[in-house]
Parts: C-alpha cells; sequence; structure tokens
C-alpha cells in the first residue's frame, strides 16, 4: 500500500473549494494534458454521495479507464471516492476541507494499491508515485487558481 498526502492552500472560502474539487467539468479540464474524459456515470456538474463516474485518459502512453463512488461525503469538511474498476488493486481519495482566516486548506489523502506484486511496486516506487503525485497537484493548481478568481 502507498499513502500520498498533499496538502493546497486556496485564498477562498471552504464552500467554493470543496464545490470545485466535486465539479466533474472542473477535472476534465483540469486533465487536458491526459485527454481524461467522463464516458459513464455523472458525466458533468457536481458528483454526490453514492454517484460513481467513469473516466477514460492516456497515462504512461495507454488509454486507461478508471471508475469511481463517492462513498463518504459531509458538506463543506470532506469526500471520499473509491476506485470500482480500474488498473489499482485498490484506490482511495479522501479530500479534506478546513477554513480559518479566510483561506481554505485543502488536504488529499491517497491510499492505493499496485498490481503485479514486486514488479509493480517497484514501478510505482522508480516513477508511479511520482506521476500520481504530479497529477494531483496539477488539479490541485487549477481548483487554486479558479477559487481565487471567484473569491
Amino acid at each position: 500500500m502507498t499513502t500520498l498526502q498533499l496538502t493546497t492552500i486556496i485564498n477562498a472560502d471552504k464552500k467554493t473549494v470543496f464545490d470545485l474539487s466535486r465539479n466533474i467539468d472542473l477535472h476534465q479540464d483540469s486533465m487536458k494534458t491526459s485527454g481524461e474524459k467522463t464516458i459513464a456515470g455523472k458525466t458533468s456538474g457536481l458528483i454526490g454521495l453514492n454517484e460513481t463516474v467513469t473516466f477514460k485518459g492516456r497515462h504512461f502512453g495507454f488509454p486507461l479507464t478508471h471508475q469511481s463512488k463517492i462513498t463518504e461525503m459531509t458538506f463543506y469538511e470532506s469526500f471520499t471516492d473509491e476506485m470500482l474498476q480500474g488498473q489499482f488493486k485498490s484506490f482511495r481519495h479522501t479530500h479534506l476541507f478546513s477554513e480559518a482566516n479566510g483561506q481554505t486548506m485543502m488536504k488529499d489523502e491517497i491510499i492505493y494499491d499496485v498490481p503485479f506484486g514486486i514488479l509493480g511496486n517497484f514501478l510505482n516506487r522508480l516513477f508511479g508515485q511520482k506521476y500520481l503525485t504530479g497529477l494531483i497537484t496539477q488539479r490541485n493548481a487549477y481548483i487554486k487558481a479558479l477559487a481565487e478568481k471567484q473569491d
């Protein structure tokens, strides 16, 4: 199992950041480099509790599909998406939000497991962790820019 934790400070209110973080259209816009598009489930707007979304994009040069379900949601505090189908053995992404002094602290905690045993773990350490951290950082920068424009 691998755990990634990222923190992004955003000069905007928590509600704005929370809603931008669960916006399917924003996710697609922020992932233009991998060409991610929704192909099933909730395909536009704000995803909610127990809803699913399936994305298809190019990662590592391959067309890959990832289906997630929102399994937990406490409005403006947190939500969690978990992989139902995809390339990982397991994938759980918890989004946490707290606000102080006009800023929102957005925390991402991603816990995942890769297939292919020792080889999969080696490749994950070699470039998978860095790649996934880069994708989340790119998405978070996009959320930050939009939230700070709106506020």
